[in-house]
């Protein structure tokens, strides 16, 4: 678990570095169970999102989760309305473990549609694919992780520097 903390840490001092503004902080509610969300910008196109959850939350087998993507904007121009419209698509990597899988550590991708508010508000839905190999109690690594293959998230996030 120490490792797992280190882990969030160096992510997280990672994306401040990076020498853009912040973008969105909020949160994700679906089948990943739940998570934390910050997204940061890298400029209009691009943008690193880093994800903190709770992947077991409705199956009871409780563990923590981490996922970094590196993602591609790109806007719908037709949909302009008072807000905007975007879908997004990345890859990154993701570690975690739950009591009954152990550790896993695999790549992520991630696929999805936004829509920025004329005010700080960001919604979002998307699908974060993961899949690697994990240990299972008795610390064997090799088996097949495939736990991230299943369900869409919603996200609703407050945007900085609108």
């Amino acid at each position: 678990m120490k490792k797992l903390l280190v882990l969030v840490a160096l992510i997280a001092m990672s994306a401040v570095a990076v020498n853009a503004q912040p973008r969105a902080i909020g949160g994700s509610f679906g089948g990943r169970g739940f998570e934390a969300s910050y997204q940061h910008s890298l400029g209009e196109k691009n943008m690193l999102e880093v994800e903190v959850g709770l992947p077991g939350l409705f199956w009871k087998r409780y563990g923590a989760e981490v996922a970094a993507t590196y993602d591609w904007i790109f806007p719908f121009t037709s949909w302009e309305q008072k807000g905007r419209w975007n879908w997004y698509a990345g890859v990154g990597a993701a570690v975690g473990g739950d009591g009954y899988n152990g550790f896993f550590a695999g790549i992520a991708g991630r696929i999805g549609v936004e829509y920025n508010f004329w005010f700080p508000l960001n919604l979002s839905i998307d699908y974060r694919p993961v899949i690697g190999g994990r240990t299972n109690n008795q610390s064997t690594f090799g088996n097949f992780y495939d736990g991230g293959l299943y369900g869409a998230s919603l996200s609703v996030r407050y945007l900085f520097n609108q």
